[in-house]
């Protein structure tokens, strides 16, 4: 008899659009650098010079790195929390002593009210000593309770709790159920009024840091009644509350310490006072809240690029091959070159994106998804190409290599640990389609009328004289610009030229602009179908984005006599690396399998290719695909352990 499965929320494409499109943040009150260059217009002014943090900001902020560095060295023990998968009360006791649960609240509030810059910089720098940590840390401040309380809660409701996640409760942010991921519009737990408390019913999956947590914000649906505009709203719910049970603490290839669970709610009740915001506003709560909150993950990215750097330089030197150090053969040499670049871009981009969210000129919702998207997949590519230049040693355990007398480098854990960003918060394939939504916004803006077929012939009509409009001045521009000047950005030759580096990206951005309007003449209304060719549009963007980013950390590290000519070096260097991979996603965007791929994905559904499956046996055994989520009381005994208990 097989295992009972939970009745499915139907929703239609269009309707899932629908909804997703009322979250998204519609209005574009300041400048974009990357809106901006997915225009074809680089606005180098936007990014250079370099934003800088205030003195007082710097001081507080290397104060505490300094702290946490003497933390990480003397109190946590990566081995140890991978060996027994789990953090040790002691260490997260210690986190909660140096304030490091309060990073980014407010000093009213009992926090740190450490820049988003600085934040950064400690999250890489605990994420280094141990992911899980990071990922503890990170899922507290950057998507649980204090950051949406920070953009969206009442003067109440930041008295009340923002002091507590300062210094002593663990929150954690929980959207996800086991048939409801990317898609919120099935979002099927419900929360029900009755008087002035609202009652929750629902499961929720992959619930990081639910486990331990002491508070949660919730995501669940309220139903229109009278009185109540219904929607998925946002709740801070106490953990302890009855009704709530961990039904499991999950296990992962990686992050082995990370508490990560499922989590049921059997008529929860909740006061009224812990709705976040209005009701129907909870998916743009989480959004808005993701467009910094992103950026926790690139952070962690660029400390892992500073990590590989470090083991490929120390172990190439000594090991040797055929008479020589192993880095001076081509073959590994190019390895370690892309890793030194590659890090050096990650932070140029990271920094640079902090600060910008820090001063609050800039609109960088698309920046800190660029952030996100590109340094979870090159910081995999640094991991996998470092277990290469380590051999066997690189796919041997710390431990195992410890234990025979070697170093216990841990290369094969953070190829582990690493692989969950580019699913974490927002997978690569559905960055590449939030990104491509934002990057075409100016476009649909003028013209979406007239590739909307529930629109009128009128409203078609009205659609089509402002694209007209928009399209006569806004094509001319894409013909010239100083990317075709040999002395434009003269200001950035010293040594090396990365001139012509940043005319190269003024060129393609141009030249990226006309592909995406060539592409929306050609498909219309099919061009949300073309997911190939949009995300490929969008690593572009990425790749021109991470080289502006990294000229401007050059010269600005050059103008402060930090390492000028060594970052101009590694400036140079990822640029032309970066170049080589643009121009081969250019030539991927007309020539491609995406048609023929859609054919046989179709035949693989249809059974065709059943006998290629032959000659295996599949260790997976029965059981249902997805969970069965029925809401009701819980079977199970509650696994949630706070920290201390």
């Amino acid at each position: 008899m097989s295992a009972p499965t939970t009745p499915r929320t139907t929703v239609t494409e269009r309707e899932a659009r629908q909804v997703a499109e009322a979250a998204r943040e519609q209005d574009w009150r300041k400048p974009s650098f990357a809106k901006e260059l997915f225009l074809g217009r680089f606005r180098l002014d936007l990014i250079h010079p370099h934003p800088l943090p205030d003195d007082e900001s710097v001081r507080r902020g290397e104060e505490f790195l300094a702290e946490l560095r003497a933390f990480c060295e003397s109190t946590i023990d990566s081995a140890r929390i991978e060996r027994e998968a789990r953090i040790p009360d002691e260490v997260v006791a210690g986190l909660k002593e140096l304030g490091a649960l309060g990073m980014k609240i407010d000093p009213k509030y009992g926090g740190l009210g450490l820049t988003q810059l600085y934040y950064n910089k400690a999250l890489a720098l605990v994420g280094s000593a141990s992911p899980a940590v990071g990922a503890l840390l990170s899922a507290h401040q950057s998507i649980g309770v204090p950051q949406p309380l920070k953009m969206f809660g009442t003067q109440e409701q930041k008295d009340a709790f923002l002091p507590r996640c300062a210094r002593t409760d663990i929150s954690a942010f929980l959207l996800t159920e086991p048939d409801v991921g990317s898609d919120p519009a099935r979002l099927a737990t419900t929360a029900v009024p009755d008087g002035d408390t609202y009652v929750l019913d629902g499961v929720k999956l992959w619930t990081t840091n639910g486990v331990v947590a002491d508070l949660l914000v919730v995501m669940a649906r309220v139903p229109k009644s009278d009185g109540h505009k219904g929607g998925i709203t946002a709740f801070v719910v106490e953990a302890a509350s009855e009704g709530i049970t961990v039904e499991n603490r999950n296990a992962f290839m990686g992050l082995r310490g990370i508490e990560n669970g499922v989590t049921r709610f059997h008529q929860v009740r909740v006061p009224a006072a812990n709705r976040i915001g209005p009701e129907g506003a909870g998916l743009k709560i989480a959004l808005t809240t993701l467009n910094t909150g992103r950026l926790s993950l690139p952070a962690m990215c660029a400390g892992s690029g500073k990590w590989c750097l470090k083991i490929a330089r120390e172990w190439s030197a000594e090991r040797e091959q055929w008479g020589k150090p192993v880095a001076l053969h081509e073959a590994v040499g190019a390895k370690i070159s892309f890793i030194a670049a590659t890090t050096f871009a990650l932070e140029a981009v990271l920094d640079l994106s902090s600060q910008m969210a820090d001063e609050d000129r800039n609109d960088i919702r698309i920046e800190a998804a660029l952030a996100k998207l590109y340094g979870s997949e090159m910081a995999w590519k640094m991991a996998d190409e470092l277990v290469q230049i380590r051999g066997g040693r690189g796919y041997e355990t710390a431990e195992s290599l410890k234990a025979r007398g070697e170093r216990g480098v841990p290369a094969e854990q953070i190829l582990r640990d690493l692989r969950i960003n580019r699913i974490f918060e927002g997978s690569t394939e559905i960055m590449h389609l939030l990104i491509a939504r934002e990057a075409v916004d100016a476009h649909l803006s003028v013209a979406g009328d007239l590739i909307d077929p529930d629109k009128s012939l009128s409203d078609k009509a009205k659609a089509g004289a402002s694209a007209g409009v928009f399209y006569a001045k806004w094509l001319p521009k894409l013909v010239a610009g100083p990317g075709q000047l040999p002395t434009s950005y003269g200001g950035f030759k010293h040594g090396v030229d990365l001139s012509g580096h940043l005319r190269y990206v003024e060129r393609t951005a141009r030249k990226l602009a006309r592909s995406t309007f060539y592409a929306m003449s050609r498909w219309q209304g099919r061009m949300e179908t073309k997911q190939g060719f949009l995300g490929r549009i969008v690593d572009i963007g990425a790749e021109l984005f991470a080289m502006s980013a990294a000229c401007v950390r050059a010269e600005l590290l050059r103008a402060r006599g930090e390492h000028g000519r060594e970052a101009y070096q590694l400036a140079d260097a990822f640029c032309r690396q970066a170049r080589i991979r643009v121009e081969e996603l250019f030539d991927r965007l007309w020539t491609n399998t995406d048609d023929l791929d859609r054919k046989v994905v179709k035949a693989v559904l249809a059974g065709s290719y059943t006998w290629l499956e032959e000659g295996v046996v599949d260790p997976s055994g029965d059981g249902p695909w997805i969970a069965d989520a029925t809401p009701g009381p819980s079977a199970r005994d509650s696994a949630r352990r706070p920290f201390g208990d």
